[in-house]
């Protein structure tokens, strides 16, 4: 207790001194005394009682057919199996395509949204909206052909917001958890459909569900489903995918409630954590050991209102944020020091003046950062861009005035970076750390607002608009 005093002390002197926006731990948690750690407690506010009650996971529908489980390779989760947004196992991808562009293997219809897919198994999962059941649909596809194998789904009443859905599941060998727009998570058998578990975190942990709903995505680390409801008392917390048991749970001290944003798991100074950029500042929390669930370091030196990019964290401590609506990005420093962390600032970019990002999270390839640029980025607003981690103010190159794009999805493959513009054309550029090199371009998709992250699975891509789901085959022939 005395220990934890003096923590205390150290912060409002830094305060005071202005540097209140960076809070250090040295070597012990201001937090640990709070008892929810105990086993058992798992820190949920009391139900409220005004939230309808949704039955999660109340309905199935079991289509037939047959998954290709002879396919190699996973995009397991948002961003993917290393959540850089990269497919390392891909296989070698042609170097450039027809005139009429990658052959398209299959392609279906979803409700209006912008949910990622994730693949495993051969099986293709969509978290989907069915506007007309007002239902939130697990819905698994196979990778093959494209027919819908089953779905799992819970009546949830929303009203259209740019769309419905926007989250990408997570998969592991069994499970698959989902988070669907109005803060419902879910978790089911991934090969059955079976029905394991789920949370209303509006009803359980009082979240505020964001504006344009939920674009958290889960994470599943060690048979663990990772999710931050920041929620009245809870940041984050560690569900038991066989069980639905809360394992760990993390306080929520300053009230930061849940952004858009999506927990990234990093290795830092040797030790595992998850970072979560949540509306009013960011936190590393322990991954595993004693310390477990526990902030291990926490900053608010970047504090907006709407996150939705992911943070970038970097092997040697860098972690690059950013948010559009005039937030402009910045580059912190995590850094180790007798025990316990310090956060310092290396670099704030005001709109228009370096790297930044409104929707998509920048893809860190080969020591350089890739991204779309805002509306708001100045002269090179709406430019795909290239930086090195130590000097986003300026740019190794940019796509130019020529090549603008949107809000869509951009994603790293065999030395290649293929880039979704908002209408659904896809250009493939090389990985280049000396110049902006185009080697093709097609439309893939006829509809709008082409926001949904996109995967790499065995040569093939898989993309969405609003409305329509393409796989897209392209390897090399």
């Amino acid at each position: 207790m005395k220990q934890t005093m003096i923590v205390a002390a150290i912060v409002v002197a830094l305060a005071l001194a202005g540097a209140a926006t960076v809070w250090f731990w040295l070597g012990q948690d201001p937090t640990a005394s709070f008892t929810v750690f105990e086993p058992g407690m798992d820190g949920r506010a009391a139900a409220l009682t005004n939230v309808p009650r949704v039955v999660i996971g109340e309905f199935f529908t079991n289509l037939g057919g047959k998954a290709e489980t002879d396919i190699s390779g996973s995009w397991p989760r948002f961003r993917g199996p290393h959540a850089d947004n990269s497919a390392a196992d891909s296989g070698r991808l042609a170097d450039s395509w027809p005139k009429g562009g990658p052959r398209v293997l299959w392609s279906l219809d979803l409700g209006e949204g912008h949910a990622g897919p994730a693949v495993a198994n051969g099986r293709v999962y969509v978290l989907d909206y069915d506007e007309a059941k007002k239902s939130d649909a697990l819905r698994c596809f196979s990778l093959g052909t494209g027919a819908e194998l089953w779905r799992r789904w819970y009546r949830t009443n929303l009203k259209r917001n740019h769309g419905f859905s926007r989250t990408v599941p997570a998969v592991s060998s069994n499970y698959v958890v989902t988070i669907g727009p109005n803060c419902q998570v879910m978790c089911v058998k991934a090969d059955s459909g079976e029905f394991v578990w789920g949370i209303d975190l509006v009803r359980e942990y009082g979240t505020k569900v964001p504006g344009w709903y939920t674009g958290q995505c889960p994470l599943i680390d060690n048979g663990l489903a990772i999710i931050a409801p920041a929620g009245s008392n809870t940041l984050m917390i560690a569900v038991e995918c066989a069980t639905g048991k809360v394992v760990w749970h993390t306080p929520n001290p300053r009230a930061w409630p849940m952004s858009h944003s999506s927990i990234m798991p990093v290795t830092l100074g040797g030790v595992r954590m998850f970072v979560y950029a949540a509306s009013g500042g960011l936190a590393g929390i322990a991954a595993d050991g004693p310390r477990r669930g526990m902030i291990l370091w926490e900053t608010n030196a970047f504090n907006h209102a709407v996150v939705a990019p992911s943070p970038v964290c970097m092997p040697d401590g860098k972690v690059f944020i950013a948010a559009g609506y005039a937030a402009g990005g910045m580059m912190l420093e995590v850094r180790m020091t007798n025990g316990g962390y310090t956060v310092a600032v290396l670099e704030t970019l005001p709109p228009g003046k370096g790297l930044a990002t409104e929707q998509q999270t920048p893809v860190f390839l080969n020591g350089l950062l890739y991204a779309v640029m805002p509306k708001d980025g100045g002269q090179h607003r709406n430019e795909f861009v290239c930086c090195a981690p130590d000097t986003c103010g300026t740019f190794v190159w940019t796509s130019g005035t020529g090549a603008r794009f949107g809000l869509g999805p951009y994603i790293a493959a065999d030395g290649k970076l293929f880039i979704l513009d908002d209408e659904g054309e896809l250009t493939m550029v090389r990985a280049s750390a000396e110049r902006w090199e185009p080697l093709g371009r097609a439309h893939v998709l006829a509809g709008k607002e082409a926001w949904g992250p996109m995967a790499i699975v065995s040569g093939r891509l898989l993309a969405r608009d609003e409305k329509r789901m393409v796989c897209l085959d392209i390897s090399a022939q």
